[in-house]
């Protein structure tokens, strides 16, 4: 398990990365949050993190998310929702978090809106697409990306903050931008019909420079920083 000391180097070292890839393409590093993805990560190592500066996070999983409650609710730190999300624990994922990054359908959209209407309450969400086209991701087809997105956005409890993608695993990661540029072109189709979506959740530790030249303004960083997952 990595210390207190080395956590905090790596979280520098990915905004350095970060601002190296801005810096590349002309934009200000100011312009990309850094999620950290905490999938596995004990609570006090996350806990560690925002100690060092870290004030984002992303859980995949619920279960995941209410067993670090305790330790990470008192602390400056923002928490989002990025794994899939079943319908049936919508319930539970939104005691926890303010973004759900993972919207991949209308059905979701639904059970969201209306556990939503009885809370007298409202959400950030991301659309989820899977511009990879591969079989084993979640998320909403290129093809009906844009029609889904319009959808979503009716739903009056839901303020549609952007898109999210993950990009294609390869050992070049050249490989992945197609992906990202894929996802920054659907949101420029989107916008064109008046709903500006500015976050664009894409790019991972071993590939968010690519990320960061196809337009990310969210990189979701977890091994970078943690260490190789266990």
């Amino acid at each position: 398990m990595l210390s207190d000391a080395q956590i905090s180097a790596n979280l520098a070292s990915v905004r350095d990365r970060v601002a190296a890839a801005c810096e590349v393409v002309g934009r200000s590093p100011d312009g990309v949050r850094v999620l950290l993805a905490t999938k596995t990560v004990p609570a006090e190592r996350v806990a560690a993190a925002v100690r060092a500066g870290a004030d984002l996070t992303g859980e995949n999983r619920v279960q995941e998310l209410a067993e670090k409650d305790a330790e990470l609710s008192g602390l400056p730190v923002e928490r989002h929702f990025i794994g899939h999300l079943q319908t049936n624990k919508v319930n539970q994922v939104l005691r926890y978090v303010t973004c759900v990054q993972s919207v991949d359908g209308v059905e979701l959209a639904d059970r969201l809106q209306r556990r939503l209407e009885a809370l007298d309450a409202t959400v950030d969400v991301l659309v989820q697409v899977n511009t990879s086209g591969e079989d084993s991701k979640f998320g909403v087809e290129l093809a009906s990306a844009a029609e889904v997105v319009r959808a979503v956005a009716k739903r009056d409890r839901l303020r549609v903050r952007g898109l999210m993608t993950i990009g294609l695993p390869a050992a070049d990661v050249e490989l992945a931008r197609p992906s990202y540029r894929a996802l920054r072109e659907l949101r420029d189709q989107v916008r064109d019909d008046g709903l500006e979506l500015p976050v664009l959740s894409m790019g991972m530790s071993g590939d968010l420079e690519v990320a960061v030249a196809e337009g990310a303004t969210m990189v979701r960083v977890g091994s970078a920083v943690f260490g190789a997952r266990s």
